[in-house]
C-alpha cells in the first residue's frame, strides 16, 4: 500500500471523514447506544462521513444506521473473513472488503482525517493502540480522541499514566490522546489539534539509553 495516508498538514481545519473505532456490542448501558446515535447526528450536522468496520453488530451498527437512515454517508472497510462470517452491513454507501485486519487498519488510516474510540473490546484497543503508535512515529499526523461514555476508558488512562511514571510512554504522546465526554467539545478539539514535535523525543531516548 501507498504511503498516501501521511499527513503533511500541522492542523486539520476541515474533517470530511472521520473514523470510529468501537463494540460489536452494546454493552450494559443504554447510555453506549444514546452516545453512538449523539455522535451520528453531530456527524450528520457537520456533513462527516463515517468510516468505520463495516459491521451490521453492536455499536458499529447503532452508528451507522443512525446516519443512514438520515440520508448519511458510511464507507465500512471489514476483512473478508468476517464477511463471509456474514457479520458485514449490506446497506453502507460503501463496503470496501480487504484481505487482512491489518490492511483494514492502514486503510482507516488512509482514508480518514481524524480518529475517534468509543467504548468496545479488545478490537477497539487495538485500532486505538495503532493510531495512536502512528501519531508517536509521526506515521500520519491526525488526531486521535476518545469519547469517554461512562468513564470507560478511566482505568485505561490511569495505565497509560503509569506507563508514563515508569519511563515507557513519552508525557508528550499522553497528553496528545484526546479525551473528552462531550460530542461537540471532542470534535471542537479534533479540528485545533496540533502533531507532537519527533525531534526531541526521540534525541531523548538516544541520550538516555546511551548513559546505561
Amino acid at each position: 500500500m501507498q504511503n498516501s495516508y501521511f499527513c503533511q498538514n500541522s492542523e486539520i481545519k476541515f474533517m470530511n471523514r472521520i473514523c470510529v473505532f468501537c463494540g460489536s456490542s452494546m454493552g450494559f448501558r443504554e447510555s453506549y447506544k444514546i452516545m453512538a446515535e449523539n455522535l451520528a447526528q453531530h456527524f450528520l450536522k457537520e456533513n462527516i462521513t463515517l468510516v468505520y468496520g463495516g459491521a451490521n453488530v453492536g455499536l458499529m451498527k447503532i452508528l451507522a444506521d443512525t446516519i443512514l437512515k438520515n440520508n448519511g454517508e458510511v464507507i465500512g472497510i471489514m476483512p473478508k473473513n468476517l464477511v463471509e462470517k456474514e457479520v458485514a452491513h449490506n446497506n453502507l454507501t460503501e463496503l470496501i472488503v480487504v484481505n487482512s485486519m491489518q490492511e483494514r487498519k492502514l486503510l482507516m488510516a488512509e482514508m480518514s482525517d481524524a480518529f475517534i474510540a468509543m467504548p468496545g473490546g479488545f478490537g477497539t484497543f487495538d485500532e486505538l493502540a495503532e493510531m495512536l503508535t502512528f501519531n508517536q512515529l509521526r506515521i500520519h499526523d491526525k488526531p486521535v480522541g476518545l469519547l469517554d461514555v461512562e468513564n470507560y476508558f478511566l482505568n485505561l488512562l490511569l495505565f497509560f499514566d503509569h506507563a508514563v511514571n515508569e519511563g515507557f510512554v513519552r508525557e508528550e504522546h499522553r497528553d496528545n490522546i484526546i479525551v473528552e465526554n462531550s460530542v461537540a467539545s471532542l470534535l471542537k478539539k479534533l479540528k485545533s489539534y496540533s502533531p507532537v514535535k519527533m525531534d526531541k523525543w526521540i534525541k531523548d531516548i538516544k541520550k538516555e539509553s546511551y548513559l546505561h
